[in-house]
């Protein structure tokens, strides 16, 4: 009689916390984060093919809008109305690598509550592994990146910037600014999920922080807002991305790396937090 390898696997229930057991509710994150790599997947397949099948642009839409954005602001910069200060790069490729890099933060930010609110009925009715909807937001927002950096580069080049080794490094900003934008928005989306004024708020104060980013304004040598740009974790990850992309030397490399070590830990708490919240926030979604 030969053993059956292929058992459906049991799962038990107790009205014990996994917080009193670390070790074993670390196993169950990391379980679970391999049991839904294939739903993951094809949640993600499924919602980029929906995106861009039901429009007439398709994918210009990945960078429609950071272009737009860079459109604006060298408008006011060309006019006078708004003085940006000197800035090392060309202006236009200052604020494009910008802008670019911005959205590609701010999608990461916005995918795990929109990923988690569309799957409401779904979380309702069937028990999968929570961790495919955050992994497929992530699989996602690579996609869109990926269309935003091949556009980045060729412009960068027509305004006269080339890479040079350092474009190697170049993913590795990439990783940081995901898995930024990842812990913060995991960081929200428990209380979004029951609140929608996170969600709708959530634009306007990442506009007002994009203002304290080097993002379209240069670093301030000195005052108030040089020490607010200073304080601001996401100043190293966009200098550090836009001097890897562009050829020039990191002036913040340690910063970068500190901020990564933190981001590192509070994404790991911030997956904790949001698999002790799911099953509240279900009992809520199904009353």
């Amino acid at each position: 009689m030969s053993r059956n390898d292929n058992a459906d696997q049991v799962t038990v229930y107790t009205p014990d916390s996994s917080l009193r057991d670390p070790s074993r509710l670390i196993g169950e994150m990391f379980r679970d984060l391999w049991a839904g790599r294939e739903l993951a997947w094809r949640l993600a397949m499924r919602d980029i093919s929906a995106q861009y099948r039901q429009t007439a642009l398709g994918l210009v839409w990945a960078f429609i809008l950071p272009l737009a954005n860079t459109a604006v602001w060298l408008f006011l910069n060309a006019s006078g109305i708004v003085r940006m200060g000197e800035t090392v790069l060309p202006y236009p490729v200052y604020v494009f690598t910008g802008t670019m890099l911005w959205a590609i933060f701010m999608e990461a930010a916005n995918a795990p509550l929109q990923m988690t609110a569309a799957a409401k009925p779904m979380l309702a009715k069937i028990n999968f592994p929570r961790e495919a909807l955050i992994v497929s937001g992530i699989y996602q927002t690579l996609f869109n990146a990926g269309i935003k950096i091949v556009l980045l580069l060729l412009a960068i080049m027509v305004l006269g910037v080339f890479p040079n080794w350092s474009l190697l490094l170049f993913p590795l900003a990439i990783l940081s600014l995901l898995l930024a934008g990842t812990a913060l928005g995991l960081l929200l989306t428990p209380v979004g999920m029951l609140y929608a004024d996170i969600g709708k708020s959530f634009p306007l104060i990442m506009q007002f922080l994009m203002y304290l980013t080097p993002v379209v304004f240069a670093m301030p040598a000195s005052g108030w807002a040089a020490t607010l740009f200073q304080l601001n974790p996401l100043t190293p990850l966009i200098l550090t991305a836009r001097d890897w992309l562009t050829g020039m030397a990191p002036e913040y490399l340690g910063y970068f790396l500190g901020v990564n070590l933190a981001t590192l830990a509070l994404l790991f708490v911030m997956w904790i937090v949001f698999r002790a919240a799911m099953p509240i926030l279900i009992e809520r979604m199904s009353a």
